[in-house]
């Protein structure tokens, strides 16, 4: 188990317009599943993960740019590939 916060750093006291915010949530038929949401660079390599909240959520904060996202919960593995950018929180649902 990795030391990450579930779901993700809040967002208590953050200026979101500086920042680069990649979020979403995991989902299998419509209900939260709980693992692990690993970012990727551009060249695929690891670069943080975070468990999944009791509700899905996940939240990383990033350098603007492409990433994959890769879900990791029991019996799949579901990769997206998002596009942040500063200021913008890039929202991502993940369905399973």
């Amino acid at each position: 188990m990795c030391g990450a916060k579930a779901g993700g750093p809040d967002l208590a006291g953050v200026d979101v317009a500086s920042e680069t915010i990649i979020q979403g949530s995991v989902t299998r038929d419509g209900e939260p599943i709980s693992g692990y949401v690993r970012l990727l660079d551009g060249g695929g390599e690891f670069t943080a993960e975070v468990p999944t909240s009791a509700t899905g959520q996940f939240r990383f904060f990033a350098a603007p740019g492409t990433w994959t996202l890769r879900a990791l919960v029991p019996g799949a593995t579901v990769d997206r590939t998002v596009v942040a950018q500063q200021g913008s929180p890039a929202e991502i649902a993940i369905a399973v």
